[in-house]
């Protein structure tokens, strides 16, 4: 260092500039200087060092090299480099003045913590692209865990950043945070909340990233987008967004359309009230005794040939699915409400244009069929004013 105070000192010496500003002049140099070398230094890193590892991550078979050392990361991770070149450089130009290298060398550790921490944010964020669009339970619990050392990385860096202001050790702090836990407790209550609803949810299978779920409290019918500590986003098919939290869905019900989905279809189940005034009795020839020389009158009902022939144009409907059952039936003990009739079939379409589409072109056919076998829907004289 003498050998570059000495060289610092003729050349001020040369430009002619009088003895009393050489020291002043020759800290300034040495203080541009070592900027100059920092900011340098994470030039190189970025230009030059991140291109090649980025190369040679893309070069392996496997994937999460290639999301783990992301650009993102490895540029938040340059931004460490001049505050190391700072850190290095500090008792060479500041070493007759241990107070002022005392507090350059407090903001460079300040620096140095928190973009340490952006940096570890940033990495623990990585984490979510090896999602891959796949609905792994076990990738959503790893996301909640994130999300707990995201809250952990800040808490212990403002810990850190405060150790370094008032010039005390950080394990002191630490230490004497032993007793402010239970108001440490109280302040991160809904975290710790919603990190065990995410859990619950998560190892119980019970919700995923794109399933539909109905949650009729909140007004919620749409897909999931995120899952994350303390709510869950649920994108409504009007495109309204509500959020909940995980503690209201593990407390409360929600219904999840998912399963419905991923199958071959969607199961319909209709009734319709008809009078019993138009239930008539009717007779058909049987003539299925070959022995018999005489064909005999069975008798039955309009009602019954309309469910029979209903359930036979279900199953051969275009639009249903003829490996699954249609089944229509007697739905309910006989009540003032007329005689009701359960439609039962599954639908080939999923999306819920489409599915309401086909079953309304489906009941307005069989509303309309009825007639057809004298059958009239059961309609109230009068209704209330």
């Amino acid at each position: 260092m003498e050998k570059i105070k000495t060289m610092i000192e003729s050349l001020i010496g040369w430009m002619g500039l009088p003895g009393d500003y050489v020291p002043a002049v020759r800290y300034a140099i040495l203080v541009v200087l070592a900027f100059i070398l920092a900011w340098l230094a994470g030039w190189l890193c970025r230009t030059f060092v991140v291109p090649v590892l980025l190369k040679i991550s893309s070069k392996t078979e496997v994937k999460w090299d290639d999301v783990i050392f992301s650009r993102r990361v490895l540029l938040s991770a340059c931004h460490i480099i001049p505050a190391i070149v700072i850190w290095l450089l500090l008792p060479l130009v500041f070493y007759e003045y241990p107070r002022v290298e005392d507090i350059v060398g407090r903001l460079t550790a300040i620096y140095f913590t928190v973009m340490m921490v952006r940096t570890v944010i940033v990495f623990i964020d990585s984490f979510k692209l090896l999602e891959n669009g796949q609905r792994s339970s076990k990738q959503q619990y790893l996301y909640s865990i994130c999300g707990v050392l995201k809250i952990l990385m800040i808490f212990i860096s403002v810990i850190v950043v405060v150790a370094i202001i008032i010039n005390k050790n950080p394990a002191t702090l630490f230490a004497g945070l032993g007793a402010a836990s239970a108001i440490l407790m109280l302040a991160f209550q809904d975290t710790i909340k919603g990190l065990v609803a995410g859990i619950r949810l998560t190892s119980n299978d019970m919700l995923h990233i794109g399933d539909w779920i109905t949650v009729p409290s909140a007004g919620a019918n749409g897909k999931v987008e995120e899952i994350a500590l303390t709510m869950v986003k649920v994108r409504n098919f009007d495109n309204t967004v509500v959020t909940l939290s995980p503690q209201s869905l593990v407390d409360g019900s929600f219904q999840n359309w998912q399963g419905m989905m991923e199958n071959e279809g969607r199961k319909q189940v209709r009734r319709v009230y008809y009078d019993y005034s138009s239930l008539k009795s009717e007779f058909s020839e049987n003539s299925e005794d070959s022995e018999s020389t005489e064909n005999t009158k069975v008798a039955t009902t309009n009602i019954t040939r309309f469910r029979h022939d209903i359930e036979q144009w279900l199953s051969q409907h275009p639009k249903t699915i003829d490996s699954r059952p249609c089944l229509v039936k007697q739905a309910e003990t006989p009540q003032a409400t007329g005689c009701c009739l359960e439609f039962i079939f599954w639908l080939k379409a999923q999306d819920a244009i489409t599915y309401e589409h086909d079953t309304s072109d489906i009941m307005e056919y069989i509303y309309a069929a009825g007639a057809e076998y004298g059958l009239k829907i059961f309609q109230p004289t009068a209704f209330p004013s």
